[in-house]
This record gives C-alpha cells, sequence and structure tokens, in this order.
C-alpha cells in the first residue's frame, strides 16, 4: 500500500466534535487518523506555552467555578499559569453564535487549557510517532499588548520543541510573517508556515497602495501582485489560505514556485473534494473524519489511526 502524502489536519485538533485545543479533542484527532495536530500557541505571564487560539480568555469557551464568565476574560499573557488553570474549556456557552456553528461538539467538564509541553507528551505516550505538529503563533502586531513580542513568543515555543526532540516534525504557522522569520533565521530546519485571509474586513495582506501590511514582516503586495510570490518571497514552505480565496490557477502557481499549499478551515466535504481535485497538498479541517470520507472515496492512501487511545 502506497505511504499517505496528503495532509489530514486536525484544526484545534477535531473542534467539530470535541472542544477545542485540548487534551481530548487531541486524543480524538488521533482515533480518527490524522497526519498533523493544528493548534495555536499563547505564552503566559510566567513563560509557559499554552495551547489557545485566543490571546485573552474567550467567554463562549470558558467557565470559572462551573459558571461562564460574562464577558472577555483577561489576557493569558496576564495570567501565571497556575492562575490561567482555574478556568475550564470544555464546552460552548449553550444557545451562543459559536454553539450553532458546531452542534455535535460533545460537552466536557473540568477540561483545562494544556501546555504545549503535555500535548508533545500525549503524541508520545500513544506512539503517534508519524504525527506532526502545526503550531501557530497566536500574535497580533496591531495588539502588542497582547502576547509575547515576535522574538521571545518563537523562543518559548521553540524550547518546547527542541526539548521534545520534534524539531524536524514542527511546523511554525502564523498570520504575522514576522515570528516565520524569527523561525526560519534561528531555527533553519524548522518548516514554516505563512496563513492569509482576503477576507473583506480580515485580510492581512492588505493590498494598499500606500503601504504594506502590519502583518507580511515589511513585504507590500504591490511589490508582487501574487499572494503565492509574496509567501514565497517571505521564505516559507507553506501556504495556508483561507479556502475560499483558492482558485486551481493559483494553487498551481504557487506549487511551481516550490510552495506546499494546504487550506484551512475547509469542513464541507464538497468543498474538500473539489480543492483534492484542483490538487491542495493538505486541508485544515474542524471534522478530519470528513476529509478522509473523501480520500477514501477517492482511492486515497490514508494515515494510520491511533486504537485504543486512554
Amino acid at each position: 500500500m502506497p505511504e499517505p502524502s496528503f495532509d489530514i489536519q486536525g484544526h484545534r485538533g477535531a473542534r467539530g466534535v470535541l472542544p477545542e485545543n485540548t487534551l481530548p479533542g487531541f486524543v480524538r484527532a488521533l482515533e480518527i487518523g490524522v497526519s498533523t495536530l493544528e493548534l495555536d500557541c499563547a505564552i503566559t505571564a510566567d513563560g509557559i506555552a499554552v495551547v489557545s487560539h485566543d490571546a485573552a480568555l474567550n467567554p463562549d469557551i470558558t467557565r470559572l467555578d462551573g459558571r461562564w464568565i460574562a464577558q472577555r476574560g483577561p489576557a493569558i499573557n496576564t495570567l501565571s499559569y497556575g492562575a490561567l488553570s482555574r478556568y475550564d474549556v470544555g464546552a460552548i456557552r449553550p444557545g451562543s453564535a459559536y454553539a450553532r456553528r458546531f452542534p455535535i461538539q460533545q460537552r466536557l467538564d473540568n477540561v483545562r487549557i494544556p501546555r504545549l509541553s503535555e500535548v508533545f507528551a500525549l503524541a508520545a505516550s500513544v506512539g503517534a510517532e508519524h504525527v506532526r505538529f502545526n503550531i501557530e503563533t497566536k500574535i497580533d502586531p496591531t495588539h502588542p499588548e497582547l502576547s509575547a513580542g515576535p522574538e521571545q513568543f518563537v523562543q518559548t515555543i521553540m524550547a518546547e520543541v527542541i526539548a521534545a526532540g520534534l524539531q524536524a516534525r514542527t511546523t511554525i504557522q502564523s498570520f504575522d510573517w514576522r515570528t516565520l522569520a524569527v523561525v526560519q533565521r534561528k531555527f533553519p530546519g524548522v518548516a514554516t508556515a505563512c496563513l492569509t485571509t482576503q477576507r473583506v474586513g480580515d485580510d492581512n495582506v492588505m493590498p494598499t497602495r500606500d503601504q504594506a501590511s502590519p502583518w507580511t514582516n515589511g513585504l507590500h503586495f504591490y511589490d508582487y501582485r501574487s499572494v503565492p510570490k509574496m509567501v514565497h518571497a517571505a521564505g516559507g514552505n507553506i501556504w495556508s489560505p483561507r479556502f475560499q480565496d483558492l482558485d486551481s490557477a493559483t494553487i498551481a502557481d504557487a506549487q511551481a514556485l516550490g510552495l506546499t499549499v494546504i487550506p484551512w478551515t475547509v469542513n464541507g466535504r464538497e468543498d474538500m473534494a473539489r480543492l483534492i481535485d484542483w490538487g491542495v497538498n493538505g486541508l485544515i479541517s474542524d471534522y478530519p473524519y470528513r476529509v478522509r470520507e473523501v480520500m477514501e472515496s477517492k482511492a486515497m492512501p490514508l494515515p494510520p489511526q491511533i486504537r485504543a487511545v486512554a
């Protein structure tokens, strides 16, 4: 049987079915059978790399002493890891718009924001030696007060990666390409992925004639007139665009530049099938089991599933 080359990335674990960026969610993703665990990182006030999409505690997924927090909570970089561990992130607030997006996600209690090192230890404990880690730096150049700076952020994450011996199985991805430049300069053996979105009101490429986007580390769209060319100039190995921004010609252009194309976040089976037919190299999905189903229908080799995970 041929070895799988298509990259199934479980977005925040398997967010469609279990709480995002949690150890139970990562276990489920391994059981489903992914090739990569996609996750987000923040840094606590005492310098611990933790797994969280939000720079500040999200009231839609956060409880304290059994009660939903009433509003957006404190920034993670203002809390010690001990203080952060008081919060439960094992469920979505009932009746919220977020809950309507993920109606089959299972509710859990007493689930904490994990340390990055715990995710690495989990994968090692179940023998998932084939699995990669795609780690997003949650850093916003327009709100520097909400996180560590690029150098400190990367150094903190990479200290954990190196301690676990996972440099060859790690990708650092970001919408803020400054952090990718740090990785490329200081840890040249580690893959980097440029995240992009070109949605109106949410555009980190920001193709304005006046100035470069604050997200793209000084690269200006109008110097390239092509997002793949910008990513190539940024030194990234991988381009991860919002999937709605893609077409077959753009994928071909990117791959002609030597880029691996892995779009986010693809949850519909028809979208998955179309993107696979267009030749993408992988998919990031909240429902990795759907990706497997589509791949199976196309007789594509699948990554192994981890059985009997405790």
